[in-house]
């Protein structure tokens, strides 16, 4: 698509918290600390890959961490509402691959929203049950609007 431009960004907590409206990703944080939590992501992810349309407006995000040798999990993957099925998250993750170090040498790691395990399946990922977790965080569920 060529009216939309990924590239390698950071964008402002601000920004982010306004594209979070028009996704699905604004329900995946608990509302406990949200402003201060969400500006600490924007500035310390490791991959921070942005698609805007042509008027320069966020309509696709992607966040990763990545060691750059081995691993790449991706903490947040999100397109516009009004941008779905355009092949933007096909594109994001693609990009995020390749500049973690490639699909030959790096494993990728995700939790998916039910609603988006579809999308995952179909580009080639599979259900794991040799993740370990370590949440005792409070959490308290909400969407961002």
């Amino acid at each position: 698509m060529s009216d939309v431009v990924i590239r390698e960004e950071r964008v402002s907590a601000e920004e982010y918290i306004d594209f979070l409206k028009r996704t699905d990703l604004g329900s995946q944080y608990p509302r406990e600390r949200f402003n201060e939590r969400i500006h600490r992501l924007v500035e310390n992810v490791s991959i921070s890959l942005v698609a805007r349309n042509r008027e320069g407006v966020i309509v696709g995000v992607l966040f990763g961490l990545t060691d750059y040798s081995y691993w790449l999990y991706i903490t947040d993957l999100g397109v516009d509402r009004d941008y779905e099925r355009r092949g933007i998250g096909s594109r994001l993750m693609k990009e995020a691959h390749e500049l973690a170090g490639g699909e030959k040498d790096i494993a990728v790691y995700l939790i998916a929203n039910e609603n988006a395990v579809p999308f995952y399946q179909k580009l080639g990922m599979k259900f794991s049950d040799d993740v370990m977790q370590y949440n005792h965080i409070d959490w308290t569920e909400w969407t961002v609007e």
